[in-house]
């Protein structure tokens, strides 16, 4: 799976972890700290962390833009050092005044801005290092590889951000309002860690970072030949339909932050028994989902292995996970909390685990020459996204609608009215991890297969700035919540999915003709 690869791809990828490890240790508890500490009802804080959402994924337009012409390596270095700035406001607790949310916004401006010229710069000089003909046909695999590096970061960072939280309010004694911004410095440490994986690892991928005499090397290495008016316009036509149907799948998609945290905070039950517990018990929930990941690949090893040694070392690190997880069931007590955040674990675990068969499936197909094209792949992830809706408008028909109620000080927080058993988003997000497996790596290939080679940071920029409106449409999940049955507003969304769906096939001819 890793064989044939650049060695920069690596590189990059682990730089984007310590990156992602923070954003999402932020996001896990960010929605949850908006109603807690402003005392914001749940339409206020929707709209603000859709917003910011948009902001995060507007910015690399921008960013994009600026790369074309400074280079795309200085525009990430440059962000990172943003980022950092906007980490460090938002993890002072200033309180739940006025004055504590302008800081607050102003933190997540920073924090946009940065992301901006940090994530699609990155994503771009990754798709660089396959304009060289020797590693060109291993581009899919090589960013479904980089998005899997994405969410090893995503997969710690709520149980990071819980625990954090929880050892400033038990050990430092601090609020729980004020404890939230302990989590949010952690994003200062992974941006640290970032940096200096970037520095230290630079030569792998230094001819990627754009600028004159880096736009030169690689114009000697790059076989594409030069684009006419007409070809560069159909090009970006084409890409323009899929960024339309893209704000569609993210709308849904990340509804994992907003209305099914929502779900997961006032309508699943707060603890569970059992094997499925051992997902859930703080911190050795890690220790479990990251033995199964090994596992996974281990036993991928096992049977693509070439030589007995790699086939014996991969079966003694089988037997090994194995017996660390029977270890620790033998030694848990069988019942373990449910918190809301922890269900965004989920969604990363299923990506690092689910990449080795997703690539091991497209990889099969290859070979018979029958895999989808990138455009299908899209349409077919929106498709896997609406059922994953469908699944959360059947469970919950019949459910009571969400009641607001005010907390000792006064603050609206949800009431928990129902046990809906954890299971139920367990099983949603291991849906829409297929559908974002189907969509989000093979979209981001083929932005950066596709796009016109003067327009490669404006065009990835414009794949996230259509996830930014995407994301802005999240709020529609905050105002609908509370407003009408729980199963409209999954129908919302499954709905959305389906027409965007169909959009793609229509399309779908004029699609593929440039992804050739």
């Amino acid at each position: 799976m890793f064989e044939g690869q650049p060695k920069g791809l690596f590189a990059l990828a682990l730089a984007n972890t310590g990156e992602r490890f923070g954003y999402y240790t932020m996001i896990a508890v960010f929605a949850l700290f908006l109603r807690a500490n402003f005392g914001l009802s749940p339409g206020v804080a929707g709209t603000i962390y859709s917003s910011f959402l948009m902001f995060v994924y507007f910015f690399p337009l921008i960013g994009g833009i600026m790369a074309d012409k400074f280079g795309f390596g200085r525009m990430v270095t440059t962000g990172i050092i943003i980022m950092f700035a906007g980490y460090l406001l938002l993890s002072v607790p200033l309180g739940g005044n006025t004055t504590a949310l302008v800081v607050m916004l102003g933190a997540l401006l920073l924090i946009g801005f940065g992301t901006g010229l940090f994530k699609g710069n990155l994503q771009v000089m990754v798709g660089n290092l396959y304009d060289d003909p020797k590693y060109a046909d291993k581009r899919d695999a090589g960013f479904s590889i980089f998005y899997m590096a994405i969410n090893i970061g995503a997969l710690y960072a709520p149980t990071a951000a819980i625990m954090i939280k929880e050892w400033a309010e038990k050990s430092l004694g601090y609020s729980s309002n004020d404890a939230y911004h302990f989590s949010f410095a952690v994003a200062c440490a992974s941006l640290i860690l970032s940096i200096a994986i970037y520095y230290i690892f630079r030569g792998t991928f230094k001819h990627t970072e754009g600028g004159k005499k880096a736009e030169a090397k690689a114009a000697a290495v790059s076989t594409e030949p030069e684009l006419s008016k007409e070809e560069t316009k159909q090009r970006i036509i084409a890409l323009c339909l899929v960024f339309a149907v893209v704000i569609f799948f993210w709308m849904a998609f990340h509804q994992n932050g907003l209305s099914l945290t929502y779900f997961a905070d006032e309508f699943t039950a707060k603890s569970s028994e059992g094997v499925q517990a051992m997902a859930f018990d703080k911190p050795w929930n890690l220790l479990t989902l990251t033995m199964l990941i090994i596992i996974v690949y281990a036993c991928f090893s096992l049977f693509q292995g070439k030589t007995a040694k790699t086939k014996g070392i991969s079966a003694v690190v089988i037997i090994a996970a194995i017996l660390v997880i029977l270890w620790r069931y033998g030694a848990f007590s069988g019942q373990a909390e449910v918190s809301a955040p922890i269900f965004q674990q989920f969604n990363p675990f299923y990506v690092v685990a689910l990449t080795p068969f997703s690539m091991a499936l497209f990889g099969s197909l290859s070979a018979k020459g029958k895999e989808p094209s990138a455009p299908r792949k899209i349409a077919y992830g929106m498709i896997v996204a609406a059922a994953a809706f469908a699944l959360m408008a059947i469970f919950s028909y019949g459910l009571p609608m969400p009641e607001t109620v005010l907390d000792a000080d006064g603050n609206p927080v949800g009431k928990h009215v129902a046990d809906v058993t954890p299971n139920l988003l367990m099983g949603v997000y291991l849906i829409l991890t297929f559908g974002e497996l189907l969509l989000s790596p093979m979209g981001i290939s083929f932005v950066s297969k596709v796009a016109p080679p003067k327009y490669k940071g404006m065009m990835m920029g414009g794949w996230f700035v259509a996830t930014a409106i995407g994301n802005q449409l999240v709020l529609v999940g905050g105002l609908l919540w509370g407003a009408v049955p729980l199963w409209v507003v999954w129908s919302v969304f499954l709905g959305v999915c389906l027409v965007a769906a169909i959009f793609m096939f229509v399309m779908m001819k004029r699609l593929e003709a440039v992804a050739k």
